[in-house]
C-alpha cells in the first residue's frame, strides 16, 4: 500500500521558501455591486487592510423588511470561512452562495472576511484580521462617512461572529481577545462556531476511530496544523487547544451566547463535544446542535444540511 501524502490530498506542494504552491483552483463568483436590481441579495468589497491584502465582501437582502414605514434593522453576522487555514476564499461561488443564502433567509447583512491564508502567514496574523473586521464595523458606525449599508440597515446592537471550520476556531479566539475592548456602539450578540477545528497532542477516541476518514484524515489534519501554529510551537498551543491553561480561561465566562454545530462522523466531534462541556462549566450560556450522521465540511457537498444549518443559525439570530 503506498503512504499516504497529505500534501497530495489538499493539492498543495510547499515550497523552499516556506509558502505554498496550490493546485486546486475552485470556480469563483463577482460580487453583484450595489446596482443589481435582479438579485435577491446584493453584495460589494471593501478593502479592509491594503498593506495585508485582506479585504470584506458584505452581503445584504435588496429587499428591506419594514415596519411602519421605517425599515426594520437587519442583525450583521461577520463570517470567517473554513479551508484549514491554508485556502478558499470569499468569492469562490461555494463560500458566495453560502453567505448569500445566510443573508436571504435570516435576513441579515453578512460581513465575509478575506482573512490571510497561512503558512505565508502564521497564526495569530489570522486573529489579527478577524479582530481588524470587528473593529472595521465598529468604525463604519462612528464614522459619519462609514458605510452607508452599515449604518442605514445594520443593527449594531446585534453582531454575531460566525465561523466555519478553522473560522470557528477565529471567531472564538477574536471574542477572547475583544472582551476587554470597547466595541461602543457594537455589542457581540452571540458566537456561531460550526464545527470548529481544535486540536490537541493527546489523540481523542474520535480522531483514532477517523483517522482514515475520506474528507479529513488524521495526517491532514496533523499537517495543518503545522502549517498554521507559530513555528517551534505545537498542538498543545493555545491557539490549536483551548482546554490549555492560560489568560483565556477567565475570559471565556465573559463570552456571551454561543451556538455550536457538529456531526458525529467527523474526526473533531469529540473536541467539540468537549469544548461545549468547558464553555458550559465556565456559565456560557451555550446551544450545542449536534448530528451522529455526517463529516466535517458536510455543508459543502449536502444542500440539505447547509440548509439546516442555515436554520439554526436563523433561530439562534
Amino acid at each position: 500500500m503506498s503512504k499516504f501524502d497529505p500534501y497530495e490530498h489538499l493539492k498543495v506542494v510547499l515550497n523552499p521558501d516556506g509558502s505554498l504552491t496550490r493546485f486546486l483552483h475552485l470556480p469563483t463568483t463577482p460580487a453583484t455591486g450595489e446596482e443589481n436590481t435582479q438579485a435577491s441579495v446584493v453584495s460589494k468589497d471593501v478593502t479592509l487592510n491594503d498593506q495585508n491584502k485582506t479585504w470584506l465582501r458584505i452581503y445584504r437582502p435588496s429587499k428591506l423588511p419594514s415596519n411602519d414605514k421605517s425599515i426594520a434593522r437587519l442583525p450583521i453576522i461577520i463570517f470567517f470561512h473554513g479551508g484549514g487555514w491554508i485556502q478558499f476564499s470569499v468569492e469562490q461561488t461555494v463560500i458566495h452562495e453560502h453567505c448569500n443564502q445566510l443573508s436571504g433567509e435570516v435576513t441579515a447583512i453578512v460581513v465575509a472576511v478575506e482573512y490571510r491564508p497561512a503558512p505565508e502567514s502564521r497564526l495569530p496574523a489570522q486573529y489579527d484580521d478577524a479582530t481588524d473586521a470587528i473593529f472595521w464595523v465598529k468604525n463604519q458606525a462612528i464614522d459619519p462617512n462609514g458605510d452607508k449599508w452599515l449604518k442605514e440597515f445594520g443593527d449594531l446592537s446585534r453582531c454575531y461572529l460566525y465561523g466555519v471550520s478553522c473560522g470557528a476556531n477565529m471567531a472564538f479566539n477574536a471574542a477572547l481577545r475583544l472582551v476587554d475592548a470597547n466595541l461602543e456602539p457594537v455589542k457581540i450578540g452571540g458566537m456561531i462556531l460550526n464545527q470548529p477545528f481544535f486540536g490537541g497532542k493527546k489523540r481523542t477516541k474520535s480522531e483514532l476511530k477517523l483517522a482514515t476518514d475520506f474528507y479529513f484524515p488524521l495526517p491532514v489534519i496533523d499537517l495543518l496544523w503545522e502549517l498554521a501554529l507559530p513555528k517551534g510551537t505545537d498542538r498543545d498551543h493555545r491557539f490549536c487547544n483551548p482546554f490549555i491553561d492560560g489568560p483565556n480561561k477567565e475570559k471565556i465566562k465573559s463570552l456571551g451566547r454561543c451556538l455550536v454545530i457538529g456531526f458525529g462522523g467527523d474526526p473533531l466531534i469529540e473536541r467539540q463535544q468537549d469544548f461545549v462541556q468547558m464553555l458550559l462549566m465556565q456559565g456560557v450560556l451555550v446551544e450545542a446542535r449536534f448530528d451522529d450522521v455526517g463529516f466535517h465540511g458536510i455543508e459543502m457537498i449536502d444542500p440539505r444540511r447547509a440548509a439546516a444549518i442555515i436554520n439554526f443559525i436563523k433561530e439562534f439570530v
